[in-house]
């Protein structure tokens, strides 16, 4: 018999073209007066318009946003809640953006409502990281939730293919993670797989025709399905791998993603072979590993760490971080099976096909 728990999160989610317009009645919901902005800098002309149409409920302004929340950089935002007497911030931009929210969140207790402008899904996410003495750690804690999401299209038609690309990778381990976590149930799996639908369809065609809002609306519903449905059941090797690249090598999180993905799909394909078939067929496809090196190459996205710049030195130290705290995978998994994934991503390899299992001989 079917059993499960489903813990689902609170949280308000306004979808569709032009929805940023509705901002002033979000604030209105949750009774804000006084909003420090968080913005990144490629969203400065929407944040110039959002401070004109606010005018006196803008309290204050930060944009020192830097990738993976480092702690000093975090600080600051805190000082500039502060400073301003915020009683909400408004992120607008991507996921480096919300996690400053978050921090401050964190820090300050005050709401936040996140206007994401890329595919990161962390607006959806209880998940919080900071990054100190080149370590980033991660939380979940329910007051970084934002307490709504607007999600507007038209804000991701500036996406360049060199950014959409990588993004989109990060939002499809996303849902592909959701579907094989210990904590993974019948609603998130629904999600997770329409998600990856989504985003198969829609990431070809928002590279290569950025200005089709059709394509990005398609796109940005997927992220939002992939970070909905992580949300609820939390994390495995492929984010601890990608948190350690991104947070101690500096790489960027939508790059390490897009190399990584395909690797790890792999490895986990023995112990979850029912979750990878998903995949699969969400994708259109025979194999989840091989199509999603080949949906990364299709995009133009990274597919080995070396052209990332990272060193091949530095693979034993990466695979001995990722495992020095407690790790949940659906297959166990020790240093040298992390070396040896390590080891795909950094030449590019394209992960072999999955061995089918063998008919019972009659």
């Amino acid at each position: 018999m079917r059993s499960f728990v489903f813990d689902a999160l609170p949280g308000r989610v306004v979808f569709g073209a032009g929805s940023i317009e509705l901002l002033p009645e979000e604030l209105d919901r949750i009774g804000a007066k006084g909003v420090l902005l968080v913005y990144d800098v490629t969203s400065k002309d929407v944040a110039d318009e959002l401070i004109e149409r606010l005018g006196d409920r803008i309290a204050g302004t930060f944009s020192d946003v830097e990738q993976h929340v480092p702690l000093e950089a975090a600080q600051r935002a805190w000082e500039a809640a502060l400073e301003a007497g915020a009683d909400c911030t408004v992120t607008l931009g991507g996921g480096s953006t919300t996690g400053f929210g978050k921090a401050i969140a964190l820090e300050m207790g005050i709401p936040t409502i996140a206007i994401p402008t890329t595919y990161a899904g962390s607006e959806m996410t209880p998940i919080y990281g900071l990054t100190s003495e080149g370590r980033k750690r991660t939380g979940r804690d329910i007051r970084v939730l934002p307490k709504t999401v607007i999600y507007d299209p038209k804000l991701t038609v500036s996406l360049p293919p060199f950014v959409t690309g990588p993004i989109g990778m990060n939002a499809l381990a996303h849902c592909i993670e959701a579907l094989y976590t210990k904590d993974a149930n019948p609603i998130t799996s629904l999600m997770a797989e329409e998600g990856i639908r989504a985003l198969a369809r829609g990431l070809p065609a928002s590279v290569a025709e950025p200005g089709s809002l059709e394509a990005r609306t398609e796109t940005l519903y997927g992220a939002y399905l992939a970070g909905a449905a992580l949300a609820a059941v939390g994390m495995a090797l492929h984010h601890r791998i990608c948190h350690v690249l991104g947070g101690s090598f500096g790489l960027s999180h939508g790059d390490v993603n897009s190399v990584i993905l395909p690797h790890v799909a792999r490895f986990n394909a023995e112990a979850v072979p029912e979750a990878l078939e998903r995949v699969a067929r969400a994708m259109g496809a025979d194999d989840a590993a091989l199509a999603l090196f080949d949906l990364a190459v299709s995009l133009g996205a990274p597919t080995s760490l070396a052209g990332l710049g990272m060193r091949e030195m530095d693979l034993d130290r990466v695979a001995e971080m990722s495992l020095e705290e407690p790790l949940w995978n659906p297959r166990p998994v020790d240093t040298s099976d992390v070396r040896a994934i390590l080891d795909d991503a950094f030449h590019g390899r394209r992960p072999s096909r999955a061995a089918r299992p063998s008919p019972m001989a009659s």
